[in-house]
């Protein structure tokens, strides 16, 4: 029997935690809805440099896996299809802005496609590609789940974090990256096994990701990672362009 009534919807949404993140920021927080074949407006009728030329920067949040074949792969597993209708939309969002000169945060899910936009590839699963590599994703504990990130020394992450070498950050992915788009520096890595942590576009705008979740950071836990110098960071990209 087909899905009828509200399980026949699409919801679109924004993470609480995310707009949240943004808003103790001292930003607006704006989502952007995406179309498919089957929305009343089509793609080919939407102009997403209007987005760019209306907002400040852009948020890649987190979300489902990166389709293979958005890097020209095909899936190892029928569970990694990903989603290429969301991988689509974004990219195109992200050029859009690119091109304006508008900041592009990427967080999990939006550092990976920052990377395959640009021309790098992903493993589809750690665990299955990378046998030896630390956990994580542990799905029970979710953002509780956390292991340590290093800084690569003269990284522009590493100078929002003087003095701090290492850190200890939340873990919630089982896709990583596993060769950097051209044009793209690491800028933090996993110690335990290499898994790339951060990278930054060397390109004229700020276009960086991280590979965990600030937003899900618990001030209540002081041993992992204050992330607001990430976010005041951007914003200020933000308000440099604004100006």
């Amino acid at each position: 029997m087909p899905a009828g009534g509200v399980w026949s919807k699409t919801v679109h949404y924004l993470e609480q935690s995310m707009a949240h993140w943004l808003l103790a920021g001292g930003a607006c927080a704006v989502m952007v809805p995406a179309v498919d074949a089957q929305s009343l407006v089509q793609r080919s009728e939407l102009h997403l440099n209007d987005y760019a030329a209306a907002l400040d920067g852009l948020v890649l949040q987190g979300g489902n896996d990166v389709a293979p074949e958005s890097y020209g792969e095909a899936p190892l597993h029928e569970d990694w299809r990903g989603d290429p209708v969301r991988d689509r939309y974004e990219r195109d969002l992200i050029q859009a802005f690119v091109d304006a000169g508008k900041p592009v945060l990427g967080i999990c899910r939006g550092l990976q496609l920052l990377n395959v936009h640009f021309g790098g590839t992903l493993m589809q699963d750690i665990e299955h590609q990378h046998p030896q590599a630390h956990v994580h994703r542990v799905l029970g504990r979710y953002e509780h789940h956390h292991h340590a990130v290093d800084f690569v020394p003269g990284t522009r992450l590493a100078s929002l974090f003087p003095g701090v070498a290492r850190a200890t950050t939340n873990s919630i992915h089982h896709q990583a990256i596993k060769d950097v788009a051209p044009g793209f520096v690491v800028e933090a890595r996993c110690p335990e096994d290499g898994v790339i942590e951060a990278v930054r576009w060397q390109g004229p705008s700020f276009v960086a990701g991280v590979q965990w979740h600030p937003e899900f950071h618990d001030p209540a836990h002081p041993h992992t990672l204050d992330d607001r110098p990430l976010l005041q960071d951007f914003l200020a990209a933000a308000r440099a362009v604004k100006r």
